[in-house]
């Protein structure tokens, strides 16, 4: 298991409890109490934990690291005018012909909603709210990867869902998240997200994260991406130009819109 999953596991542990040993987070993560011991002063330093005797509780004077349970019909309110840029940018890297993986979210809504209604591209995709605007285009092929729907994020998933945008190729894949540290990785609030959102990466040869500044440094539980597994990200004038600094260092295009 990688440190990023790892760290997220104990994060969903102290969200269910908000209290947990070192022990305790040893024996259900099968490794060592040293190994725990580290991950914590790693999530203490962030400020998302407060180490205690033996253990760690979730710190009450900065859950800001922390967004609360997901909602789409939330998160689409948030940095509104921001995601729609972001959307018109992301689209208009779309070429005719070009077959495209769009991640559920209310940012990639807004990508689906802004490709040319006469632009052919096939779309392959997993979430109710991006087939909906995927399908206003006449001109647009629709392949749609089922399961059991989630409310809080209008994606379906499954096993079989996974697999099926496995066996596709991409020329591009467009991916959202919840939270993006250069440390601790790309992450999103459901571990049920994980799979698929792994799935479209390992398919497509381009893969762009479209995310809003608010989402830099912010820690979800679910790790899917390294930065460095994106060629390209596209986000808004909001962030930090320190953090530009380090995106570009890694050697990934930054598009700030």
């Amino acid at each position: 298991m990688k440190k990023p999953e790892r760290i997220g596991q104990i994060i969903e542990t102290l969200q269910a409890t908000y209290s947990a040993s070192i022990r305790e987070l040893a024996r259900k993560l099968a490794v060592s109490e040293m190994t725990i011991r580290r991950d914590l002063e790693l999530l203490a330093r962030d400020n998302i934990v407060r180490l205690v005797h033996s253990g760690a509780v979730l710190n009450p004077e900065n859950l800001g690291g922390l967004q609360p349970k997901y909602s789409l019909t939330e998160a689409g309110a948030r940095m509104a005018e921001e995601k729609v840029r972001i959307g018109r940018r992301a689209a208009s890297l779309i070429e005719p012909n070009d077959i495209v993986i769009i991640d559920s979210g209310s940012t990639t809504e807004c990508l689906a909603r802004s490709i040319p209604a006469d632009l052919p591209v096939t779309v392959i995709c997993f979430a109710l709210n991006v087939l909906v605007e995927a399908h206003r285009n006449s001109a647009c092929r629709l392949v749609f990867a089922g399961g059991a729907l989630h409310e809080n994020t209008l994606m379906f998933e499954s096993p079989e869902g996974a697999q099926l945008v496995r066996r596709y190729r991409a020329n591009k894949a467009f991916l959202s998240a919840s939270g993006v540290s250069e440390r601790l990785g790309v992450t999103c609030a459901n571990s049920y997200e994980v799979e698929t959102k792994k799935a479209a990466l390992a398919s497509s040869l381009t893969r762009v994260l479209l995310v809003d500044s608010s989402k830099f440094g912010r820690i979800q539980p679910a790790y899917f991406a390294e930065l460095t597994d994106f060629e390209l990200i596209i986000t808004d004038s909001g962030l930090a130009p320190q953090t530009a600094e380090s995106i570009r260092a890694l050697g990934i295009e930054l598009q700030i819109v």
